[in-house]
């Protein structure tokens, strides 16, 4: 039978105490015994195997049998996407772009952007829960909404540079444009797509034009889709 799988933020030494609340999951509703053993992940590539001693709901207590780092190998996806005006939307986004393997999400304010404020803490549950869920160990980081403008303006060397958009004239798709084993950044417009201005001012910060496909998609779907096309290039 597969371990339960937890994530703990904080340095591990010996002992590994669980808050509250995940003690209250391990004990009342998981009904784990000591001896029981689970792993756990920082989200920074650190995975611990633990055995449970003391199965208290407000302080589970474990003793760390095994500790192991596990570098980040892949190439590095960060998505920037502008969120929808049902955020629920966009929290599916995260949730299953989390699954993947995604490594940083920006949300991005757009001239047409119909959402202007996020709840960014509860986004970071989203990709805790997803996190577990997977079993992955390093967790992707959600970026506080920033305008687009400024983001393009400071992208880090290093990253293909992409953008989807709604255009007359047909651009490359994503699996032919992008180059395996590259960082990329993409950006991923709202609704109603981003601006002639915004398009322009991407094109000259050298980003490169890119299609998902001949259907036009929702923002949410689009941003999988981008997701889902890179880490299958770079298996």
């Amino acid at each position: 039978m597969a371990l339960h799988f937890f994530y703990y933020p904080q340095t591990v030494d010996r002992i590994l105490q669980t808050s509250e609340e995940e003690s209250k999951h391990i004990a009342r509703v998981l009904r784990m015994l000591p001896g029981d053993s689970a792993n756990f992940t920082d989200g920074r590539g650190v995975l611990v195997l633990a055995r449970l001693i003391d199965a208290h709901p407000k302080r589970c207590m474990f003793e760390v049998l095994e500790q192991t780092i596990n570098p980040k190998t892949k190439p590095r996806l960060h998505i920037a996407v502008a969120p929808t005006k049902n955020i629920a939307r966009i929290e599916w986004f995260i949730e299953k772009a989390t699954e993947m393997g995604i490594d940083a999400i920006s949300p991005i304010l757009c001239n047409h952007s119909e959402r202007t404020k996020i709840n960014r803490e509860r986004l970071e549950k989203i990709t805790i829960a997803a996190l577990k869920q997977s079993q992955q160990v390093h967790l992707p980081k959600i970026n506080e909404l920033i305008k687009l403008d400024k983001l393009i303006a400071d992208v880090p060397a290093g990253a293909q540079r992409l953008i989807a958009y709604l255009s007359d004239d047909p651009s490359p798709l994503l699996k032919n444009e992008y180059q395996p084993g590259n960082n990329a950044l993409i950006l991923i417009g709202p609704e109603g797509d981003f601006s002639p201005d915004e398009i322009s001012s991407a094109l000259g910060q050298g980003f490169q034009p890119i299609s998902l496909g001949e259907n036009r998609l929702r923002t949410e779907t689009a941003a999988l889709v981008a997701c889902h096309t890179f880490v299958l290039m770079n298996q």
